[in-house]
């Protein structure tokens, strides 16, 4: 396929791409700078559409075998689509990013969001780590956009280092890959190591160089040192959009890499390793270390923004269950489960930046008798997130945590299947403390009343009424991530 006629297939991120210069230069020309988040609203808007458009296209790979278009890479810009439009919306009534510089703000964000898009898409080792490193310096950028605040330049400084380190890691991972194979294209490499023997040894030390990359990305255990101080450094609704938005992609790389790329679909959906690497084993101790070590850590803390950036360690772990286990089934799970994680995580950050702007304090203190000063409307939003987020009926992160067990009793990992379970009895502890401090503590008399804004309420029900919709009635979403989980192949 020419490059002409390759141009349509990416018609979402050349619409992101204009709204990106249109914010530059209107953040010269407009005096109100509110009309640009509104603008950049506008932009992100009309990109979902052309990707719902592109969703009844023929798959194909376009400019020469770099990116692919697939229903793979369409779910996850949709996700990546609806993470940045609530980032927006979110960023309009935050009043840390009042502050900030907002014409950079949001160009640098859908800058990182049409990084994702190719992320997605990304069909050759190349393209992947040349959108990863775009996604990954704008991120950089959007964490320290607070320039007077120091701790918001700490975190993008040690975002910056780790980021780097694990960036330098995984491209020589890909250049052991190029070495072993003779090939930086996804459907060549699973070629080679199909058609003949090669070091299991190199192989191995590939694929582990390469996970540092991706899980940096995913924030999954020993990468993870990154998350907590920058999630608790950036403005608010960057720390909602790196715990969904760079979380969804560091998931779509790792996803088409370790199967399109490193296994062969089999029968009844089945994956098997190639290359003679049981990958599987390290990606398990990974999965139950992660989930562990995240849910373990929330415990003592008191800062909300660090206790839900342990929190996004702990359900990386989650999602690592349907990676591990080699299936379509498994695939399907993490897919559902970053659409509720999706909507619950994001609307957990919401609630705290309400608070936020009301009282200038992240602690679980500030969220003592919430529902009895004003906060009555956050304070449920809160608590229906929160449950969620644990895993209780009849709330959607119930539903997504049953496909993930499903998936992985069906394949006989019960140890794992297990630990999980007693993560998510004790992430109940740590998140029921939120909920007992919002109902149950009441004000002592020197709290801030909280007051509700339009646009947060607005944006607030749309999330709660997705959490609990999708508890009870989730069979369309369902049926995309089983339509998506369909890679282009060959």
């Amino acid at each position: 396929m020419s490059t002409v006629d390759s141009l349509p297939y990416i018609l979402p991120e050349l619409l992101l791409t204009a709204t990106v210069l249109i914010l530059f230069i209107g953040d010269l020309l407009i005096r109100d700078k509110d009309r640009l988040g509104e603008l950049a609203l506008v932009g992100v808007a009309a990109s979902l559409f052309a990707i719902a458009r592109l969703s009844h296209a023929d798959d194909a790979y376009v400019f020469s075998r770099m990116i692919v278009h697939d229903q793979f890479a369409v779910f996850f810009k949709v996700v990546f689509a609806l993470a940045t439009l609530a980032t927006v919306w979110m960023s309009l009534g935050s009043n840390e990013i009042r502050r900030a510089n907002q014409g950079e703000y949001y160009g640098l964000l859908l800058s990182s969001a049409l990084g994702m898009y190719f992320m997605a898409a990304a069909s050759n080792l190349l393209m992947a780590y040349l959108s990863l490193e775009f996604v990954s310096l704008t991120s950089y950028v959007l964490t320290g956009s607070l320039r007077h605040n120091r701790r918001s330049g700490e975190a993008s400084l040690k975002y910056l280092i780790y980021g780097g380190v694990a960036s330098g890691t995984m491209i020589y991972g890909m250049s052991w890959i190029f070495g072993l194979t003779g090939s930086m294209d996804y459907a060549a490499i699973n070629a080679a190591l199909a058609a003949g023997p090669h070091s299991s040894l190199a192989l191995l030390i590939a694929i582990v160089l390469v996970l540092t990359g991706f899980g940096y990305k995913i924030s999954a255990v020993p990468f993870h040192m990154w998350a907590p101080d920058v999630y608790t450094g950036a403005p608010i609704p960057v720390t909602a959009f790196l715990s969904v938005g760079s979380k969804a992609a560091g998931f779509a790389l790792l996803l088409r890499f370790f199967y399109p790329a490193l296994s062969l679909l089999g029968e009844a959906g089945r994956w098997h390793a190639l290359g003679g690497v049981d990958w599987q084993q390290i990606a398990l101790v990974l999965c139950a270390v992660t989930m562990t070590l995240g849910n373990l850590a929330a415990l003592q803390q008191q800062n909300l923004k660090r206790l839900l950036a342990y929190s996004s360690i702990a359900h990386a772990g989650y999602m690592l269950m349907g990676f591990v286990v080699l299936s379509d089934d498994g695939l399907r799970a993490v897919l559902f489960y970053l659409i509720t994680y999706y909507m619950m995580n994001i609307g957990a950050f919401l609630a705290v930046m309400i608070v936020v702007n009301a009282t200038g304090r992240e602690d679980i203190e500030a969220f003592r008798g919430l529902a009895w000063r004003g906060g009555s409307i956050p304070a449920v939003a809160m608590a229906i997130f929160l449950f969620s987020l644990a895993g209780i009926p009849p709330l959607a992160g119930f539903i997504g945590k049953f496909y993930l067990f499903a998936a992985v009793i069906h394949e006989q990992f019960y140890a794992l299947a297990l630990i999980a379970g007693i993560n998510s009895v004790i992430s109940l502890y740590y998140y029921a403390r939120i909920v007992r401090a919002m109902f149950l503590d009441f004000p002592t008399g020197g709290e801030t009343p909280v007051a509700l804004d339009w646009s947060n309420a607005t944006l607030l029900g749309v999330l709660t009424l997705g959490t609990v919709v999708l508890g009870l009635y989730w069979a369309p979403v369902i049926g995309l991530a089983d339509r998506s989980v369909r890679f282009l192949m060959g």
